[in-house]
């Protein structure tokens, strides 16, 4: 008996330190982030062991989250949901059962996970447009576009943009009853990357004729050029998106070539050729001095370009929209950009929020001073998060007010 109550302590106190990480005291429910952030760095382990050995892939094994938290278009009495395709590219479309009097809104949303998981399937988008098209009477596209490592640049962003023009026809917009002049596009982490690009590029195409009227970007990843930011730098080790993780996501997007994603590591991914646009993503001139703190600001080094050199697309700004030049920024739909302080991505949003100011653009700033990168898809049990529910509401109710 000793024994074992002595084997069940020595557990239980491994267990402990393998769970505990410090977390700032505003962040709440921390004792409950613990837990979900130790169950996604097992599920990281497990990945990066099934790929020494040569058994899977890691993005593959990682892709458990995904189907985990999948379900099926379930329609109910205030939302019609279907499968579809637009141009042969899947959709989960949601519209309002309700009619009411006139046309409706539509939002046209890009799930996060990296380029590498998630999917418009997932239980906490399902919620996420299941209320957006009740609250708002509003349809709801979430679109279902492919991932790596099975499909690199610019793969997802054309699947995204060949969506977004389709859906964007005129007989389309009268086939769901949508207003042609209340269109958005919207997405978060890589979703947000995803809808800032397509509403960046789709402004120069000739063929489209009915305009996004707001983009509603949700910590978005935006920029390929710095990973030395003062968010990147405070939050290098915060659930539930390390910086090394993160990194991993954008060298995924690019390429299986290992070399590249050491050199983003260390952060001398750059080239002399891509040394101009470190303008455009220059923290020391772009962020509010609440953001920069003590950090200092160097130029990113150039000195091994041999992979940025190989993998193409690294620095484009349909992968990086942070980069594009001021011009393309001025004809740009109103945004709204939320950023979380514990998030290696914070300095992103905020960067690109002010860029977009500068040009012009009517900018709504939501930072939320206690969350975390990823809780807006802690809105269902057992993981649902306070602050994922206070963000999802503020979402919402500024689509109510602006679109």
């Amino acid at each position: 008996m000793g024994t074992k109550l002595l084997v069940f302590a020595i557990v239980s106190v491994l267990l402990a330190y393998y769970i505990y990480i410090p977390l700032p005291e505003v962040i709440g429910e921390r004792c409950k982030l613990m837990v979900v952030d130790a169950c996604f760095r097992s599920l990281e382990h497990l990945a990066e062991l099934t790929e020494l050995i040569g058994f899977k892939h890691y993005m593959e094994v990682m892709m458990i989250l995904t189907a985990a938290e999948s379900v099926g278009p379930l329609s109910d009495e205030n939302v019609t949901v279907m499968d579809s395709t637009f141009n042969k590219v899947p959709v989960r479309v949601y519209e309002p059962s309700s009619r009411h009097p006139g046309l409706r809104r539509a939002v046209i949303y890009m799930h996060g996970g990296g380029w590498c998981l998630g999917s418009a399937k997932m239980q906490p988008y399902d919620v996420l447009s299941r209320k957006s098209a009740t609250e708002l009477n509003a349809v709801i596209v979430s679109v279902e576009y492919r991932l790596a490592p099975e499909h690199h640049f610019p793969d997802q962003f054309n699947d995204v943009y060949t969506v977004v023009k389709y859906f964007l026809q005129r007989d389309v917009l009268v086939q769901y009853s949508v207003d042609p002049d209340r269109v958005a596009v919207s997405g978060d982490s890589a979703g947000g990357n995803l809808a800032a690009a397509v509403a960046q590029q789709i402004q120069e195409d000739p063929e489209v004729q009915v305009e996004i009227k707001i983009q509603a970007l949700i910590y978005p990843a935006l920029q390929t050029i710095d990973f030395e930011t003062p968010s990147y730098q405070q939050n290098e080790n915060m659930p539930i998106l390390p910086k090394t993780l993160m990194i991993r996501f954008w060298s995924e997007y690019f390429s299986r070539d290992k070399s590249l994603l050491k050199n983003m590591m260390t952060n001398s991914h750059t080239t002399l050729e891509s040394g101009g646009l470190s303008n455009f993503a220059n923290w020391s001139v772009l962020l509010p001095e609440k953001f920069r703190k003590e950090y200092k600001y160097t130029l990113p080094d150039r000195e091994n370009v041999d992979s940025s050199v190989r993998v193409p697309g690294v620095f484009d700004p349909r992968a990086a929209p942070l980069l594009v030049g001021d011009e393309k920024l001025k004809a740009l739909p109103q945004a709204y950009i939320a950023t979380c302080e514990y998030d290696v991505l914070r300095d992103d949003g905020a960067m690109y929020a002010t860029r977009l100011k500068k040009a012009g653009v009517k900018v709504t700033h939501e930072h939320y001073e206690d969350s975390f990168h990823g809780a807006l898809m802690f809105i269902t049990w057992p993981t649902d998060f306070a602050i994922g529910q206070k963000m999802m509401s503020h979402y919402i109710d500024w689509l109510r007010k602006n679109l």
